[in-house]
């Protein structure tokens, strides 16, 4: 008896060969950045090229500035100006803390607890920038000048004589003192603040406080293990958002303070616009950006955190 062969195996069926996008398919992600990385070689990248030459050059504006690579103009602005950056500096990291600590409770507010008020508080955040940066700030030398009702009161309830005996007003006076340029960056820079913190507490679930709830956390617990910690990416972001343009600002200080608290700032837009030192202030930039990119890198690896929102 002879064994029956066993039928031939089907062989598979050849997998079709895979599909590769063409050529021209590839490169519409590059063309679609390509007007980005243009805007950023145009208006970023090479103003910064410029500003770096023109740190090292020599000269004057009657005979002209040519590169020389004289590298002491950095040394020579920092030892002369020193003052003026850790002024901007100190009032930057002020507002900031400010801002957190008036930002966070209202972002808090809007995120949970607003219902159908959400909205119309969001937009009263954003309402600010319905006017100029300038017209903000001119407000505020209104509200704080002298005789006013908003001196009056500081004085009556003793304020005044609080700050004054820690140095940020003088006398009766709140304008031309750093007190009067601290309110006018936190003011201006407020929204900057909430507006990441809303967006950073509205992503939270909200069963995790009721989870909390249930394992009997109470409320600042709750909030000190689950919420805040959550809303840390919304809280650096924040910071950030605050810090880096208050350190440069030179509009608060120049409207609402006066020749002792004049920023870093106001340096560099004198020796631009009124001295023509254009070396002194490109290295006066160039230093103030290298101080705060040094600080940020610092403080996000310390937060703990680079999910920014």
């Amino acid at each position: 008896m002879t064994a029956t062969a066993a039928p031939p195996e089907a062989s598979a069926p050849a997998e079709p060969p895979a599909h590769r996008p063409s050529l021209r398919k590839r490169l519409v992600p590059y063309w679609l950045l390509l007007p980005g990385i243009l805007w950023l070689l145009v208006f970023f990248v090479l103003p910064m090229i410029y500003q770096a030459s023109t740190s090292v050059q020599t000269g004057s504006l009657e005979k002209g500035f040519e590169v020389t690579w004289h590298f002491g103009t950095y040394w020579d602005a920092f030892t002369e100006y020193w003052p003026q950056f850790l002024r901007s500096l100190a009032y930057a990291g002020t507002a900031t803390v400010l801002c957190l600590l008036l930002g966070y409770p209202l972002a808090y507010l809007i995120a949970f607890r607003a219902g159908r008020w959400r909205n119309v508080l969001l937009v009263l955040v954003i309402a600010p920038f319905f006017t100029s940066f300038l017209i903000r700030t001119l407000a505020w030398k209104t509200i704080l000048a002298d005789g006013g009702p908003v001196v009056a009161v500081l004085n009556k309830i003793g304020f005044l004589d609080v700050t004054g005996w820690l140095g940020v007003t003088q006398g009766d006076r709140v304008l031309a003192t750093p007190l009067a340029v601290v309110c006018g960056l936190t003011y201006n820079f407020l929204p900057f603040m909430i507006l990441p913190l809303y967006t950073s507490l509205e992503r939270i679930d909200t069963r995790l406080h009721e989870a909390a709830g249930d394992l009997y956390a109470r409320p600042a617990t709750t909030f000190r293990k689950v919420t805040f910690p959550l809303s840390m990416p919304g809280v650096v972001s924040g910071t950030l958002l605050t810090f880096i343009p208050a350190s440069g600002d030179y509009v608060n200080a120049e409207l609402l303070g006066s020749t002792d608290t004049r920023m870093i700032g106001n340096v560099i837009q004198s020796q631009y616009l009124r001295i023509l030192d254009y070396p002194t202030a490109a290295a006066l930039s160039f230093i103030l950006m290298a101080v705060v990119l040094v600080m940020v890198t610092i403080y996000i690896r310390r937060a703990g955190t680079e999910d920014l929102v």
